[in-house]
């Protein structure tokens, strides 16, 4: 059951997903409260989970990362054990962006960067060489059409 939000709770979140670096006043200011019960709303939205954290947006090209791809990887078994194995590797492989349980054919999808082609091609090759493994299908991202935040917050 989704939380039970009012209007600047709404506000609050819509703003925040916009810009998670504004200050309180500021954010205060725009859904039309003082500071103190903006914090207050603010620190109860984290608390409940809604707010999950914040985070700095950064450019992958300019940190040096050419390359984002996305794997799609098929298991040669889909055991509770399988799965939970395959998904610990990817947790700790820094150049695994995202990583997403599927249904259908498909059992992960994979978010990716590399540096270089050189560099996703050794990614490939580690990721085929798996145990557990059946296959891997990738894709090369040519253009970031869209970039909007993961909830659209009434913007239906």
């Amino acid at each position: 059951m989704p939380a039970r939000l009012d209007a600047i709770d709404w506000a609050i979140l819509r703003e925040l997903q916009a810009d998670g670096n504004i200050t309180n006043v500021e954010l205060a200011r725009r859904v039309g409260l003082s500071a103190p019960p903006c914090l207050r709303r603010v620190r109860a939205l984290e608390e409940a989970g809604i707010i999950r954290g914040y985070r700095a947006l950064l450019d992958p090209k300019a940190l040096g990362y050419e390359v984002v791809c996305f794997a799609m990887v098929q298991l040669a078994a889909q055991g509770q054990a399988d799965l939970a194995a395959f998904a610990a590797q990817m947790r700790g492989w820094p150049l695994v962006r995202e990583c997403w349980t599927l249904s259908g054919e498909t059992d992960f999808l994979l978010k990716c960067v590399a540096p270089n082609l050189a560099a996703f091609q050794q990614m490939v090759g580690y990721l085929t060489g798996l145990p557990n493994v059946r296959s891997v299908r990738t894709a090369l991202a040519i253009d970031q059409i869209k970039d909007d935040p993961i909830a659209p917050l009434g913007e239906a």
